[in-house]
């Protein structure tokens, strides 16, 4: 599951997949803003057939967030 969800980031704020770690987050992604949030959700919910829960993407603070979330749903 990491791997596809690093290569979903990679493909939406456009970064080499091999840079995504358990630190990447808007601090550090330079083009991780609002709109890429969402579209982050939209393609990680497609990837693995999903639904997140506003509550949950709203407290999405990184990609080990992100990780962790997806482990419990």
């Amino acid at each position: 599951m990491e791997s596809r969800i690093k290569r979903v980031m990679g493909n939406v704020f456009n970064i080499d997949v091999d840079s995504v770690n358990n630190d990447s987050s808007p601090d550090n992604i330079r083009n991780w803003d609002s709109l890429k949030q969402m579209e982050l959700i939209i393609f990680t919910e497609k990837a693995l057939k999903k639904k997140l829960k506003l509550n949950d993407i709203l407290r999405l603070k990184s990609f080990s967030d992100l990780i962790k979330l997806l482990k419990i749903k």
